[in-house]
C-alpha cells in the first residue's frame, strides 16, 4: 500500500492492477510500461495485464488507525475482464475492516450492482467528458453512503450535468506525457452545478485554479 499525501484518499491499495480498456490518457497505464515494467508484481512482457496480486489481500488489516483507503487506482476493478471472485474476495477485506473507509472508482458503474457491498464503502465513477455523462445514471440508488463522481482528467465541458442524488465530485486535470489543464470555463461550470445541488467538491492538486475547494462528504467522519 502507498501512502498518499494531500488528496482524498490516505493510502492506495492495489490487488488488482492492469486494465484492458486502453485510454490514451491513462496515468497508471504509462506508469506500468514505464517504471514499474517487470517490478512489484507487474510483467516484463503485459506490463498492464489484469493481474490478481493474494498476496496483497491483508494489507489493510495491517493499519490500525482509520484510514480512507483508495483501492485499485493502477486499473479498473470493475471492468468486464475482471473475475468476479476477485472483487468478491476484496470486498470480504473490506468487511472484516470496518474501521476503515474504502472507496471504489470505475469506468464501468453499471457493474457495482452485482456486488453486495458494506457500509464502510464509497462508490464513485469516472466522468471525463460528455459522452460519459450516461455513467451517472448507474449511480443513483445505489445502497452506499457516498456516491461520487470524479471529473478526472476534465477533458470537455459539461455545464449541465444532472447530479441529484450524487453526494461528492471530484474535479482534477490531465497528468502524465500528455498533461493538460482543463479550461477556466469548464471548471466554473462543475463548481455552479455542484453548489446548485448542494454537493461539496474536492478540487486535486493536479488541478491549477484561481482556489482550491477541498470539500469532503457532509455528515462523514473524516478521520
Amino acid at each position: 500500500m502507498n501512502r498518499i499525501k494531500d488528496e482524498w484518499a490516505d493510502y492506495t491499495w492495489n490487488p488488482v492492477t492492469g486494465c484492458l480498456r486502453n485510454c490514451d490518457f491513462c496515468y497508471a497505464k504509462e506508469l506500468a510500461e514505464t517504471r514499474l515494467r517487470g517490478r512489484f508484481g507487474y510483467p516484463e512482457d503485459e506490463p498492464f495485464k489484469p493481474t490478481f496480486h493474494p498476496n496483497r489481500l491483508s494489507e489493510p488489516m495491517r493499519i490500525k488507525k482509520p484510514a480512507k483507503i483508495f483501492v485499485v487506482d493502477m486499473g479498473d476493478l470493475f471492468g468486464e475482464w475482471v473475475d468476479s471472485d476477485w472483487i468478491e474476495k476484496i470486498i470480504d477485506v473490506v468487511r472484516e475492516c470496518p474501521q476503515h473507509i474504502f472507496q471504489f472508482l470505475t469506468k464501468n458503474p453499471k457493474r457495482y450492482w452485482e456486488f453486495d457491498f458494506p457500509q464502510n464503502c464509497w462508490l464513485g465513477t469516472s466522468v471525463c467528458n460528455s459522452y460519459m455523462i450516461e455513467n451517472i445514471e448507474y449511480m443513483r440508488g445505489l445502497k452506499t453512503p457516498v456516491k461520487f463522481i470524479s471529473f478526472e482528467p476534465l477533458l470537455s465541458d459539461m455545464p449541465f450535468v444532472n447530479l441529484s442524488g450524487i453526494d461528492w465530485i471530484i474535479i482534477g486535470a490531465l497528468t502524465g506525457r500528455s498533461a493538460r489543464q482543463p479550461k477556466f470555463g469548464w471548471v466554473e461550470h462543475l463548481l455552479k452545478t455542484a453548489d446548485f445541488y448542494g454537493i461539496p467538491v474536492f478540487m486535486k492538486t493536479n488541478l491549477n485554479y484561481t482556489f482550491k475547494r477541498r470539500e469532503f462528504p457532509r455528515n462523514i467522519d473524516k478521520w
